[in-house]
């Protein structure tokens, strides 16, 4: 933590030609006593750093003192602040907010004019995301146990792991830990996880491989779709999988071709296009989804 504030210490004093010691303190939430035994830290490492008393005074660096007075460039500085302000989306307290603070000293606001880029990772559960990332984040650092309830397409079950990392991936949060029911490292989804729980049993980190998040491991193409869509679907499609998935016929319609991997999603993506679209292959999609259609209609005409 110390070695934080003496970064943040020293970005401020290479951005501004002076400041204070209260301005300091209030700005890393630290004692003016803490402030002045950094000051002292850091002259000891070589930067001469002046203290003026009086009117006027303040902390700087010495004028002539040969470095250069921008870490990072404008356009580094950029590109670190969007990431922050990212977290920020997901982080249920003021850490990145501060972080960002001490990067851009004079101004608290975490959007200018000047910024370009703005990433919130949190979708629709910003409420309900972020005590679990910052929960399993703690549990990351101190290596502890996670407890959670799991709701997967086989099924619910209660899972323990040893957690490594935090993952964003298709548009989603999860969790790489050892599974400790199935002894095999595992990818959990965070919106599918509910009553987690930071045990006080600790875990000796292992191993652990880099989680190997390719679009081909994680979702195999088994099944090999073929499906015509009228062309007013041709936004979705091209949202979804791109201006490539499909070929525009004489009629105008849509012949898509794709690998899918699991059916189920195949089916209950498909219903979603009601009556404008049209499986071709596989022959079982095709009448699942015709069993499906006579399911539905039967319940809705029985009332």
């Amino acid at each position: 933590m110390k070695t934080d504030r003496l970064i943040g210490i020293l970005s401020v004093l290479l951005q501004q030609e002076k400041t204070t010691a209260p301005e300091l303190a209030e700005k890393f939430e630290v004692s003016r006593r803490t402030i002045n035994r950094d000051i002292e830290t850091l002259c000891r490492a070589g930067i001469p750093i002046l203290t003026l008393q009086g009117a006027g005074g303040g902390i700087r660096i010495m004028e002539g003192y040969r470095m250069d007075r921008t870490l990072l460039t404008s356009r580094d500085m950029k590109m670190i602040l969007a990431g922050l302000r990212s977290l920020d989306s997901v982080s249920p307290g003021r850490y990145y907010g501060q972080l960002m603070e001490k990067l851009s000293p004079g101004t608290a606001d975490f959007v200018s004019g000047r910024d370009f880029m703005l990433i919130d990772l949190s979708s629709w559960y910003k409420d309900s995301l972020a005590p679990k990332i910052a929960r399993i984040q703690e549990a990351v650092e101190e290596r502890k146990i996670l407890a959670f309830h799991y709701y997967a397409p086989s099924g619910e079950s209660i899972r323990k792991i040893e957690p490594y990392y935090l993952v964003f991936r298709w548009s989603s949060w999860y969790v790489w830990g050892w599974c400790l029911k199935r002894k095999d490292f595992r990818l959990f989804k965070l919106n599918r996880m509910d009553r987690l729980i930071k045990e006080e049993t600790s875990f000796e980190p292992r191993q652990v491989p880099a989680p190997d998040l390719s679009n081909e491991r994680i979702f195999p193409g088994k099944i090999r779709v073929k499906a015509v869509f009228a062309p007013q679907m041709k936004w979705r499609l091209v949202e979804e999988f791109g201006i490539h998935c499909f070929k525009t016929q004489e009629d105008g319609s849509l012949l898509f071709q794709m690998d899918y991997t699991d059916e189920e999603h195949l089916i209950s993506w498909l219903l979603t296009f009601g009556g404008q679209a049209e499986v071709l292959e596989p022959a079982s999609v095709r009448k699942r989804l015709a069993e499906t259609a006579a399911e539905i209609l039967r319940r809705y005409r029985d009332t």
